[in-house]
């Protein structure tokens, strides 16, 4: 898929709606005389509602949409009639988007299951009609409320992918290419760096009709923290998986320092990263033979479960999803 289809920040102007007027109104009857108050209530404006909707992946749908507009609730009227309410208006989101304020960074909202519903800006109260006022020595009140104010807002909304499995690694560790082997997505796959400019999600398919969602993050650099490459971009959607799968060549020349570096970049970003589940996943190796295998399994660090595979040669797949159904269910 095109990078331009990848949106994971939108800033957008929400406005409820604003609440009807109470009515201020007198019964007129022929035969009845005296009537009395009777102006209805005014309608409740709509709110702007944040739903999260596992069919959507991307904010793309509201990168042209940037201003959000609820209806306003009508006013009341005569023989107690309420005003109609305002329609709400649905925000429809990927599951993992939180809603943040602008201007200090608050996060105001975030949806992360399928259907929930968060209201960002609530509808103005509608006004009570002048039937409410009527009091022993006021038999004819002229009072009415006018509706609550409408309110409206700047929102960020950010995506941060939600997946059981994040791929970790530098350009060209075979990540793209694993998740096209084991799943039903279709990343650009390419010999040179940073072939992945946008995450891919795909649901990998497991024994006996099990499954679970893999995550290709793009190629992080060393220094990506500090917001080189394209990793501090992209670095925020690792926060949300459940478990971290770092990526490393059989053919570089020191696996342990590699993995070690990539460690690195996530703890300079966010702390809290590396005290998630983590499993190593030594790549192409095809490309390498028995006794250069026994060499560089010296340098695998000790702390980390790991499996060598070759997603040319399926070599390790089945035992890289064993594991990995393994971590996320002990």
């Amino acid at each position: 898929m095109a990078s331009s289809n990848f949106i994971d920040y939108v800033k957008i102007s929400c406005r409820s709606g604003a609440g009807g007027a109470g009515s201020r109104h007198f019964r007129r009857e022929k035969f009845v005389d005296k009537g009395g108050p009777d102006g209805g209530d005014g309608g409740r404006g709509g709110h702007v509602i944040l739903k999260a909707n596992s069919q959507h992946w991307t904010l793309l749908h509201l990168k042209y949409k940037r201003h959000i507009r609820a209806e306003n609730g009508e006013a009341g009227s005569g023989a107690r009639c309420n005003g109609k309410q305002g329609e709400d208006v649905i925000v429809e989101v990927p599951l993992g988007t939180i809603a943040k304020n602008p201007e200090t960074g608050e996060i105001l909202a975030e949806v992360t299951e399928d259907g929930q519903e968060v209201i960002l800006l609530k509808g103005g109260r509608g006004g009570l009609g002048n039937h409410h006022f009527k009091t022993a020595t006021n038999q004819t009140p002229e009072h009415f409320q006018p509706g609550d104010p409408s309110q409206e807002e700047w929102i960020v909304l950010e995506l941060k992918l939600l997946a059981d499995v994040g791929l970790v690694g530098f350009p060209n560790a075979g990540k793209s290419t694993l998740l096209s082997t084991v799943s039903a997505a279709r990343p650009e796959i390419a010999d040179y760096p940073f072939t992945t400019l946008v995450p891919n999600l795909g649901v990998v398919g497991y024994r006996d009709y099990k499954s679970f969602v893999m995550a290709d993050i793009p190629g992080i650099i060393e220094g990506a923290s500090q917001g080189k490459g394209l990793g501090l971009r992209f670095l925020r959607h690792i926060e949300r998986n459940s478990i971290l799968l770092f990526m490393v060549p059989a053919t570089s020349e020191n696996i342990g320092d590699e993995y070690r570096t990539l460690l690195n970049e996530l703890e300079l970003y966010d702390p809290s990263l590396v005290e998630k589940e983590r499993l190593l996943a030594i790549t192409k190796g095809d490309l390498i033979d028995d006794e250069t295998k026994k060499e560089m399994m010296k340098t695998v660090p000790g702390d980390i479960p790991y499996v060598y595979i070759s997603s040319v040669t399926q070599e390790g797949i089945s035992e890289l999803k064993d594991l990995i159904w393994k971590t996320l269910n002990p």
